[in-house]
């Protein structure tokens, strides 16, 4: 079944070119979950944690591998049941050798131990986003076998065994994150980003939620704008109008904030993927290479090499950094993960962009699209010019779990319709105030 997407013309070497953007995205959940566990690696590189986001995408990816035929059905529940078994018998003890606290999780795990590495801290975010893979995945399998079963009540007592209103330190505000040895993190939520999704959630706990005061005093701190001519909700980084949307259908809904200013959050990503566009062909830092066929800053890796003389100026270069327009940073830095995470939203400028990049030929060119980033004015100084821009080392599994979930968004609107469905969304998104499209047509949970 494809999704609705009546305004772009979309070729069948257009669906092949999705197809293997996809397929490979999805194998990177094969190729670097722990069977034992069900945790999968925050990169490819050797020796990386477990990010319990990944973990969440990969989730949510089993279903559209099923989908796809990419994986058969069986094979896909018990990776989801290896993973929500352990995540339910896990270390909640929140301990520094534990693996979560109050039923979130610490954002990085070791990938053999599941215990928490890099005295991270216990991360909301993080742990909606594992949470939305759980419930995506209880909206899939939705057969009476045995495992599927267990599948739905494990997913079902996690995201239930979370204490919302523990993060609600300060009153109605939400906090980033917990750790042992300090307590709550000094800083919450302020100014849209993807916490959409960790309000939705929050708010539609049937247990212990977030109180409806939350969400207005997230909404509040919102910073309306008009960029290049585009009036929207602004974030610098193209994630922060994406993540969200991998699981909630936005198009026609609206809470408070956004019927005063007659949009919605999908709207209000499209006006963002233009002005990300629009950015790139202005190029006010004169970087190398960014133009209407090159444009998608967002967060990410980059290069970590001494600063260059770039159009006069001394330019430094920030390696991961969460790089946004128009104010940034900016480091020259293109993630085309970030380009295809945009294509629900503006295929009509998404397309053309993926077929430009993607004609480049050579091994360099297929590594720059599949990886975190590149980056064609940064140089090492061992590194002659006609090498090739800087290409990120190895892959991502945010990335890779976006791909997967928008493009199938995109081609078929599967997780969309999953989450559509499930109650626990509904809910929460009724409490944050919206209303309106297919949320007033759904059955009442």
């Amino acid at each position: 079944m494809k999704a609705d997407r009546p305004w772009v013309d979309v070729t069948p070497d257009d669906e092949a070119m999705l197809d293997r953007l996809q397929r490979h995205a999805f194998g990177y959940f094969l190729q670097h979950g722990n069977p034992v566990n069900g945790l999968v690696a925050d990169t490819s590189r050797p020796n990386s944690p477990s990010s319990i986001a990944t973990v969440g995408f990969a989730l949510s990816a089993y279903p559209v591998g099923v989908e796809r035929g990419w994986i058969p059905r069986a094979e896909a529940v018990q990776r989801c049941l290896v993973a929500l078994r352990f995540f339910w018998h896990s270390d909640q003890g929140g301990t520094p050798e534990s693996t979560g606290w109050h039923g979130f999780y610490y954002h990085f795990l070791d990938m053999d131990s599941g215990l928490r590495v890099w005295a991270c801290e216990v991360s909301l975010i993080d742990s909606a986003l594992l949470l939305a893979g759980m419930l995506a995945a209880a909206a899939y399998f939705t057969d009476s076998t045995p495992a599927e079963t267990e599948l739905r009540e494990l997913a079902h007592a996690l995201y239930g065994r979370v204490d919302w209103h523990w993060a609600q330190h300060h009153g109605a505000a939400v906090v980033h994150g917990w750790k042992p040895e300090g307590g709550f993190l000094h800083y919450g939520w302020e100014g849209y980003s993807e916490a959409i999704l960790l309000y939705v959630l929050g708010l539609g706990s049937p247990t212990r939620p977030l109180n409806t005061a939350s969400f207005e005093a997230w909404s509040a701190t919102y910073q309306w704008e008009n960029l290049y001519g585009y009036d929207f909700l602004y974030a610098g980084p193209l994630f922060i109008h994406q993540f969200s949307h991998a699981w909630i259908d936005f198009r026609g809904i609206r809470d408070r904030f956004m019927r005063e200013k007659r949009c919605d959050y999908f709207e209000n990503s499209r006006r963002a993927t233009y002005v990300q566009r629009e950015y790139a062909i202005r190029n006010p830092r004169s970087f190398v290479g960014y133009n209407a066929q090159c444009w998608g800053l967002t967060a990410g890796d980059g290069p970590s090499v001494a600063p260059q003389n770039v159009a006069g100026r001394r330019q430094a270069f920030y390696g991961y950094a969460a790089r946004g327009v128009p104010y940034g940073p900016d480091d020259g830095t293109i993630s085309v993960p970030g380009i295809v995470s945009s294509l629900v939203f503006a295929p009509e400028i998404v397309l053309p962009t993926l077929r430009t990049l993607l004609a480049r030929s050579g091994a360099a060119a297929t590594r720059a699209v599949q990886a975190s980033g590149f980056n064609a004015t940064a140089r090492s100084p061992d590194t002659p010019a006609e090498s090739g821009p800087w290409i990120s080392e190895g892959e991502f599994g945010l990335d890779q779990g976006m791909v997967v979930l928008m493009v199938e968004n995109f081609r078929s609107g599967l997780l969309w319709r999953l989450l559509r469905a499930c109650p626990f969304m509904q809910t929460g998104l009724r409490r944050a105030g919206f209303r309106g499209g297919w949320l007033d047509t759904a059955a009442q949970p």
